[in-house]
Parts: C-alpha cells; sequence; structure tokens
C-alpha cells in the first residue's frame, strides 16, 4: 500500500457534517497512530526536498507558515525537520502585539486572518501548510500575509484537496494535496 493510499485509509468520513451535503474527511484518527503521523511527515518532507527545495533560490525553506488551527499540528513538526522557523496565521484577534491581517471570504461571509509583524524576513522562502484546501479562501489569505512581509511564498501543502471546488485555482503558487478528493 503506497503512503497516501495509507493515509487515505485512516480518514474517517463523516457525512452531512457540518451541514446536510458535506462529507467531512476528519484527519485526527491519523493523529492516534504514531505510524500514520510518521507516514504523513516523512511522505510531506520528501515532497518538498524533492520538489520544492528544488525550486527555491537558496534550496532550503525558512519559515513554514501553518493556518489555525490544523495547521499547527504539522506546521512545527515540518518546520523542526527543516531546520525552518514555525509562524502561526490566527484568526483576528488571537495574536499578541503588531499584527498584519488579510480578510477572506467563506461560504457564509467573510474572516480575517492575522500573522504578528515582522515575523517573516524579506527574501525569505516560505510554504504554507494546512490539512485542506476547499475553495482556497482561507489559504490565499495566508499567501497574501507572507507577500505583505517580503517572503517567497514558494508551495502551498495540504493533507486533503477538494479538487471540485477549485480552491488551488486562487493560489499564486504551486499546491502539493496527497489526498484529492473528486466529488
Amino acid at each position: 500500500m503506497s503512503d497516501v493510499e495509507y493515509i487515505k485509509s485512516l480518514l474517517k468520513p463523516y457525512p452531512d457534517f457540518p451541514k446536510k451535503g458535506v462529507n467531512f474527511l476528519d484527519i485526527f484518527p491519523l493523529f492516534r497512530n504514531p505510524v500514520a503521523v510518521e507516514t504523513l511527515v516523512t511522505h510531506l518532507l520528501h515532497h518538498i526536498f524533492s520538489v520544492t527545495t528544488f525550486n527555491s533560490p537558496s534550496k532550503k525553506i525558512d519559515v513554514i507558515v501553518g493556518l489555525d488551527a490544523r495547521g499547527f499540528l504539522l506546521g512545527p513538526l515540518i518546520a523542526l525537520r527543516l531546520g525552518a522557523a514555525f509562524v502561526p496565521v490566527r484568526k483576528r484577534g488571537k495574536l499578541p502585539g503588531e499584527c498584519v491581517q488579510a480578510t477572506y471570504e467563506k461560504e457564509y461571509g467573510t474572516d480575517v486572518f492575522e500573522m504578528q509583524a515582522d515575523v517573516i524576513a524579506p527574501g525569505q522562502t516560505v510554504v504554507v501548510i494546512d490539512d485542506l484546501i476547499a475553495t482556497g479562501g482561507s489559504a490565499a489569505a495566508a499567501g497574501e500575509l507572507v507577500a505583505k512581509q517580503g517572503g517567497t511564498l514558494l508551495e502551498y501543502l495540504f493533507i486533503i484537496e477538494l479538487t471540485f471546488l477549485k480552491g488551488a485555482d486562487k493560489l499564486g503558487a504551486p499546491v502539493y494535496s496527497m489526498v484529492k478528493v473528486e466529488e
């Protein structure tokens, strides 16, 4: 069984959650299994070392940006293995000090993401990580925050991509997703 098949087999579907017609895939069963977590991290690192860093001018990743809140599960693990910094992106009002903001569209309105100011130096290479890409709004907002700080966004990494929503089309950098859901 391939890494992707293994990870996909551990995702737990919840039909009609959080609302009717949505088939939610839960990533939390992965985190109850140390082998699954290691498989996930190793798979993403292999992609980063074989593809992402190859396209980096410096041949390294300086910063991993994790989106609130599931990006906080993988982001620090990946950053630690890369010797990179980890920077969280949080919802408005959750971070202390001066922050930069980006507004994004949600299915029922808008929301605001924030990143502390001056946590990414101009020219630093950045990868954004989250569990899922659906419509791409929150990931695009994270990319906007990286750009406001002068970072060079190399790629977005996701465990799951809902390809039928075409969220990757909204992003200004390459996207890598382990599990692609077509419908």
